[in-house]
């Protein structure tokens, strides 16, 4: 294979691998959303509700640029809650600076998210959302801080923040 048509492939490679990620797609629908939420609006409800950003975030498993959030640098004294029904899912005390441009907590608030597998972008990963609603918050990687060594790495326009000791 000579150079150019390698370049050529492996451009395409990156370029639908991008797209997949960042369009909004119907099959990139939450892969919980077969799952029976105690919040259940329709496709309509949630895009009233929602900005555009929140809704490719929460409903269809969109990721917001790094370093997008104002949320990443928020570090006072408060309560982050899911955008989209408002179910406390963080609290500052678990809250760190991982260097990666989005907001990360090293410990969800108990009872507050699950988790579920996520084989988009040709890896795969663990997806947290929020156990009420099933809005997609971001993922969870095991290079966090102690006491869990875990890094929940959240999208800021999928979270509330609400100051406060």
């Amino acid at each position: 294979m000579n150079k150019r048509i390698f370049l050529i492939a492996g451009t395409a490679t990156i370029a639908t691998a991008w797209l997949y990620n960042n369009l909004p797609q119907t099959q990139k629908a939450i892969a919980a959303s077969n799952k029976d939420f105690e919040i259940k609006k329709t496709e309509e409800q949630w895009r009233k509700l929602l900005t555009p950003w929140q809704f490719c975030v929460l409903r269809q498993r969109g990721t917001e640029r790094s370093h997008s959030s104002p949320l990443d640098k928020q570090y006072d004294k408060g309560i982050y809650n899911c955008a989209g029904c408002d179910l406390p899912v963080f609290s500052s005390e678990t809250k760190f600076d991982s260097g990666t441009g989005w907001p990360s907590f090293y410990a969800p608030i108990t009872g507050a998210v699950e988790t579920s597998i996520d084989k988009s972008l040709l890896a795969t990963r663990i997806e947290v959302h929020c156990r009420r609603c099933g809005g997609h918050l971001g993922h969870v990687f095991d290079d966090g801080p102690k006491p869990t060594g875990k890094r929940y790495c959240m999208n800021g326009v999928a979270l509330k923040f609400i100051a406060g000791g």
